[in-house]
């Protein structure tokens, strides 16, 4: 199997600072969706997970380098050091700049300020020495400046460059005799223009591109990814708002820069994508009059404000309860906050702002359809009609009582739906059974500041709430709930008309992703079909138990309609036999969600049982596939199957010859990852 390199991994671990994460995330974001996800990740995750082969880009942003080296050094840059030198890229902004070369030589003379060490990643062979200019004052902006950067535009080709732009900075290097390091691959990409504080030997290398055996490095001394938009004044610091000023005024010049870096580096820079502001959310029932009754069910989570209005204050969001005598009766706009309103929530309802949002501190609307369903015009992405009309035509082919699906609640533009669900408890105990949440698109992740473009438009994405009896637990155990997923997903797909659709080139991967068999992959590589399987899908459950039952939340996106960043459904379509329509979102959904409602329904009857246990490994990518034990020294193992009783991971060693010993290992899921592109199964510590 392959994959497409489509993640952006922003290091978030020790050393790292808040700001700059969220400055790091912001930017390639713009630049970089919805043709890449641009995602945090932990010390762990790299040393622990198998990340390199998704990875397009590996980025470490400001903050103080001493905690990446105590953090990485050894195995950690070992990794990273091969990830790049065999096609990968690392981006170091200032803090990841030192990282990336290698010397660090910090503040050298100040017994309060200095760090001085050799660093293991040494993409930029020689020293970068700070601070380039002086004043610096850790978790401070009294020593940042606009400087001015002079362009090299003879390194940078793509678009449009210009010669010089203003950059933030605060305590970041010069790359030391960077000139002299042609023949190892350096170009130097921008250089400061004023004088320096430090010795930076010749020339004054700001920005440096260094080639790394198939792979490439960019490193920074500024922040040329900081945006003034996202810069407080601080009356405490003299100055400061001059600084941003003068930011704000170059600022499509420090953006042209940027693309030109990235596009260097060889990644895909999409058109500026806008911040998004979230919507409305609409809540309906496939019987309308059905809605007022959850909403009646949600009363004791409910309380008045001071204006009378209706909230949920929970966990994690505020949900602001609208009914329709609020909203039809006057003019919707009149009848919900204004955009003036809601500036002290972060400006986020305004989408002329175009800045780091919390959107966790925004207030969600939730509007009550009780007589109807939403209309087109108020849901132009979403076809409530459609989906509700399948859902009704599916559910008459079942032979069980059907509930998932049942109750929706809608959003063109949200978080993330499982975050929702999941992490606002108050509300997900008073939900019922199949409660479903979908969005159009979904722009955070879990977390204050970890904000995240998780799906464009064309994505499927959705949660649903299964509260699974604690009884059933010995004979139906709750973690066979992300199989049953994966096989609604896969059936649901191949039985979306008839039989049109029954050859759609879909596979299942333990434990919780869907793949594909990429048609311009198969068509160009040839050879093994698995070799050209790509994920098109994931599954992601969590659960909350009571003396009662496990209440949990099963969380599925999958690309069906857009483009970027991976296959998707309706380009597979062009492999079948014959001649079908693309598929819908509406329609889609209904149909997965009957053929889940279905198969969990069984569940609870007859457990994982051989049929069910037949229709996983029907669609199964990885039965007698060889693969290496990493937790056991490296032995080699074929793949059997999972075990009927707690869905583990059966692997029978092999001796030799790659003959079977008699010994088997059974392995979790959340205790293991597993790479199938390298045949590796990784023990998570």
């Amino acid at each position: 199997m392959s994959t497409k390199r489509m993640n952006i991994l922003v290091y978030s671990g020790l050393g790292s600072t808040v700001e700059s994460v969220r400055h790091c995330l912001f930017t390639l974001r713009r630049l970089l969706s919805p043709n890449y996800a641009v995602i945090p990740v932990t010390g762990d995750m790299l040393l622990k997970e198998p990340w390199t082969a998704s990875c397009a880009a590996l980025v470490f942003p400001g903050g103080a380098d001493q905690g990446y080296c105590s953090t990485l050094n050894g195995e950690g840059n070992r990794r990273i050091r091969q990830y790049v030198a065999g096609g990968g890229r690392y981006i170091g902004f200032c803090a990841g700049g030192y990282y990336g070369s290698a010397r660090c030589e910090f503040e050298v003379g100040n017994k309060l300020l200095e760090v001085v060490g050799d660093r293991e990643l040494a993409f930029f062979p020689g020293i970068d020495r700070g601070c380039a200019f002086p004043g610096f004052v850790y978790h401070s902006e009294k020593g940042a400046r606009a400087v001015d950067l002079q362009v090299n535009k003879s390194a940078l080709s793509a678009g449009t460059v210009p010669n010089v732009f203003k950059s933030y900075y605060n305590g970041g290097g010069v790359f030391v005799d960077a000139f002299k390091y042609k023949d190892k691959g350096v170009e130097v990409l921008a250089s400061y223009s004023d004088p320096l504080a430090v010795d930076s030997g010749e020339g004054s290398a700001a920005v440096v591109y260094c080639k790394v055996g198939e792979g490439a490095a960019l490193l920074t001394g500024p922040h040329p990814e900081f945006a003034a938009a996202n810069l407080e004044p601080k009356p405490s610091v003299p100055g400061f708002s001059e600084v941003i000023a003068a930011l704000a005024n170059d600022e499509k010049h420090r953006m042209d820069f940027i693309k030109a870096c990235l596009n260097k580096l060889g990644l895909v820079v999409s058109d500026e994508q806008n911040v998004p502001s979230l919507s409305r959310l609409h809540l309906s029932s496939l019987q309308p009059q059905h809605t007022a009754a959850l909403v009646s069910s949600l009363a004791d989570v409910t309380r008045k404000d001071e204006n009378g209005e209706e909230l949920i204050k929970d966990d994690n969001d505020t949900f602001h309860i609208v009914k329709p005598a609020t909203w039809k009766m006057v003019d919707l706009a009149k009848a919900l906050p204004t955009e003036n309103d809601e500036k002290d929530d972060t400006d986020q309802l305004d989408g002329s702002v175009d800045r780091i949002i919390d959107y966790n501190t925004v207030v969600k609307q939730v509007l009550v359809h009780e007589d109807e369903y939403p209309l087109p015009k108020e849901t132009p992405y979403f076809n409530h009609h459609a989906y509700y009309a399948n859902l009704h035509e599916y559910q008459g082919k079942s032979r069980f009582t059907p509930t998932f699906g049942n109750h929706l609640l809608y959003g063109e533009v949200v978080t993330s739906t499982n975050t929702m669900l999941e992490k606002n408890t108050r509300l997900l105990r008073n939900l019922p059974q199949g409660f479903t949440a979908t969005a159009t698109v979904q722009v955070a992740g879990r977390g204050r500041g970890s904000n995240v473009w998780v799906s464009p438009a064309g994505s499927l994405m959705f949660s649903t709430v299964i509260r699974h009896p604690m009884a059933r637990m010995q004979a139906a155990p709750v973690v066979f709930v992300q199989y049953l997923a994966a096989i609604a997903i896969v059936n649901g797909i191949k039985s979306y008309e008839g039989n049109l659709y029954k050859d759609m080139p879909v596979k299942l991967k333990w434990p919780n992703d869907i793949y594909a068999l990429d048609p311009v992959k198969a068509r160009d590589n040839g050879g093994d079909r698995h070799e050209n399987y790509t994920k098109i899908g994931g599954i992601l459950v969590n659960s909350h138990y009571n003396t009662k039952e496990y209440i949990a939340v099963c969380g599925i996106g999958i690309n069906t309609s857009n483009a970027a960043p991976t296959t998707s459904l309706n380009q597979l379509i062009q492999s079948l036999p014959r001649e079908v329509a693309p598929l819908t979102l509406e329609k889609l959904l209904a149909r997965i969600l009957t053929t889940f409602d279905s198969l969990y329904s069984r569940f609870l009857e007859t457990g994982f049982d051989a049929e069910l246990e037949r229709m996983y490994y029907a669609h199964w990518l990885h039965m007698d596939q060889i693969v290496t034990l990493e937790a056991e020294g490296g032995q080699r193992a074929r793949i059997k199957g999972i075990t009927r009783d707690y869905g583990l991971l059966i692997a029978d060693e092999l001796g030799w010859e790659d003959r079977e010993t008699g010994k088997r290992w059974t392995l979790q899921s959340d205790a293991n990852s597993f790479d199938f592109f390298k045949g590796l199964v990784k023990r998570k510590l």
